[in-house]
C-alpha cells in the first residue's frame, strides 16, 4: 500500500484493487443527494427510467437550500415536488433553513473515508475533506444513482499539493483555496484529484479544510482530498463517527506535483470576472464595495463568522455598504447565537439571515445592481453571479470581506484585527 496514492487507496476500497488513472470503473455509491436547484430535472429522469423507487431510502438526501424559503412561485413548486417525493419514498429531507447540502452532510459526520458520494451540485467536492470520494454531477447521472445505487466513474489523474511552512494567524483556508487556485489557474486542474498533504496541516482547521476543498472544482478538479489525521479524526469522532488514520504511501506517485509556502501568504483576493484572477489584497487595497456577503458553503462556518467578528466587534457597517451575513446551517447559526457572535453582527449593522444559497447565486437576499461592487466569501465571481452582469465580484476571506463592510472600500484586515490573533481554529 506504499505506492498507493489517496485516491486509488479510496477507490481500492470499493474495488478490492487499486484502479489506474483514466481507467472507467463501476462503484457502489453510499449517498446520493440533490438540492432545489437540480432536483425537478433529475426527478423527469426518473419518471422516464420507469423508477418506482430509490435504491436504499437510507443513502439518499434531499435539500431545499438554494432558494429556501421560497422567493417565488416556480421554487413554491420545486419545493412542493421535493416535499411529496420524500413522503411518498421515505427519504430524508432538510427543508429551508436546516442548511446547505454539503455544510449538513459535513457537520452531521453523514460522509467519511472511503465513502462514494454523488452530489447534484459541483461543490460536493467538499466532503473531500473528510477523506469522501465526493464530486458533483448532472441531475441525469445523480437521478440514475438514486435508482441504482451504482455510479461510473474515469479514474482522474493525481496531483500532489504540499502545503509547506507555517500558516501566520491572519490566514484563513479562503485564502490557502486562492493561492492555490491563482497557481493551478481555472482549467489547470481538469478531471484531476487534488491530494493535500504536508507539514502544515496540522495548523489548518476543519473549517478551513472544508473550504478548500471546496474550492478545488473551481480550478476543474474531480476530487479535492485530504488525509485523515489526527486533526480530521477529532473532528469527525466529536460527530459520533469513529474513522482510521488514512494517508497516501511515502512511495506512491502523481501525474503533477505543487509546493505552497503559505507561511509567506497575505490575505488573497480574487478579482472579477473569474476565481483563478488572484491578487493578494494590497494589490487591490481602495476598491470601493457596495454591499458585502458573509456565508455560503465555502465560508459560512464557525470559525468564518468569528473571524468576521474579530473586525466588527465594536465597529459599524459603513453608511451607504450591506453586510449580509448568512450562516451555512442551523447548528451553525445556533452555535453562534450560544456565543454572542450574532450579536456582534447585528449590533454592527449586519443583515443575519437564515441558511440558504441565495446571495451566492443571485437568487434573493442580496441581488447586485448594475454597476454594483461586492465582496464577497462564495466561490465563483463571473459575470451576473450576485446579478446583474455589470456587477463586480471580488472573493475574499471573511476577515477581509468584514474590513471592507466597516470601511467601504477593500483594505487589508491586518490593520484592524488584534496584534497576535489566529483566525484558523484547530
Amino acid at each position: 500500500m506504499d505506492e498507493l496514492t489517496l485516491t486509488e487507496a479510496l477507490l481500492s476500497m470499493k474495488l478490492g484493487n487499486p484502479p489506474s488513472p483514466g481507467e472507467h470503473v463501476v462503484v457502489d455509491v453510499d449517498l446520493v443527494y440533490l438540492h432545489d436547484g437540480t432536483f425537478t430535472l433529475a426527478l423527469e429522469v426518473l419518471r422516464r427510467l420507469g423508477a418506482e423507487r430509490v435504491f436504499d431510502r437510507r443513502k439518499v438526501l434531499l435539500f431545499i437550500d438554494h432558494a429556501a424559503p421560497a422567493p417565488h412561485l416556480a421554487a413554491a413548486t420545486t419545493h412542493l415536488a421535493m416535499r411529496r417525493f420524500a413522503r411518498k419514498h421515505g427519504v430524508k429531507l432538510y427543508d429551508a433553513g436546516a442548511g446547505i447540502s454539503h455544510q449538513v452532510v459535513a457537520e452531521e459526520a453523514l460522509a467519511g473515508p472511503g465513502d462514494v458520494v454523488v452530489g447534484a451540485d459541483s461543490h460536493t467536492v467538499t466532503l473531500g475533506a473528510l477523506g469522501a470520494l465526493a464530486t458533483g454531477f448532472g441531475s441525469t447521472d445523480a437521478a440514475v444513482a438514486m435508482a441504482s445505487g451504482r455510479i461510473w466513474l474515469r479514474v482522474p489523474e493525481p496531483v500532489k499539493i504540499v502545503l509547506s511552512g507555517e500558516p501566520p494567524g491572519w490566514v484563513m483556508g479562503k485564502d490557502i483555496a486562492l493561492a492555490l487556485l491563482g497557481a493551478l489557474g481555472a482549467d489547470g486542474a481538469i478531471y484531476s484529484s487534488l491530494e493535500i498533504r504536508g507539514p502544515a496541516l496540522k495548523a489548518i482547521s476543519m473549517d478551513s479544510r472544508l473550504t478548500i476543498a471546496n474550492m478545488g472544482v473551481e480550478a476543474g478538479a474531480k476530487y479535492t482530498l485530504f488525509p485523515v489525521d489526527e486533526v480530521a479524526r477529532a473532528w469527525m469522532e466529536a460527530r459520533g463517527r469513529k474513522v482510521k488514520p488514512l494517508s497516501p504511501g511515502v512511495r506512491a506517485r502523481y501525474s503533477d506535483e505543487l509546493v505552497l509556502d503559505v507561511s509567506g501568504l497575505e490575505p488573497m483576493v480574487a478579482k472579477p470576472p473569474r476565481p483563478d484572477n488572484v491578487a493578494s489584497v494590497s494589490e487591490v487595497d481602495g476598491v470601493e464595495v457596495d454591499q458585502v456577503f458573509i456565508g455560503s458553503c465555502t465560508n459560512g462556518r464557525v470559525e468564518d463568522f468569528h473571524a468576521a467578528a474579530r473586525i466588527l466587534r465594536g465597529r459599524r457597517v459603513r453608511d451607504g455598504v450591506r453586510c449580509i451575513a448568512v450562516p451555512a446551517s442551523r447548528r451553525v447559526y445556533m452555535e453562534l447565537l450560544r456565543d454572542g457572535t450574532l450579536e456582534v453582527l447585528a449590533a454592527a449593522g449586519c443583515i443575519v439571515a437564515h441558511s440558504t444559497c441565495g446571495p451566492c447565486i443571485g437568487a434573493h437576499l442580496g441581488l447586485l445592481a448594475e454597476g454594483e461592487v461586492a465582496v464577497s466569501t462564495s466561490n465563483r465571481n463571473m459575470p451576473g453571479r450576485m446579478g446583474h452582469r455589470e456587477s463586480k465580484v471580488y472573493l475574499a476571506n471573511p476577515a477581509t470581506a468584514a474590513a471592507a463592510a466597516v470601511t467601504g472600500r477593500i483594505i487589508d484586515p491586518r490593520t484592524l484585527l488584534p496584534r497576535g490573533v489566529r483566525l484558523m481554529e484547530v
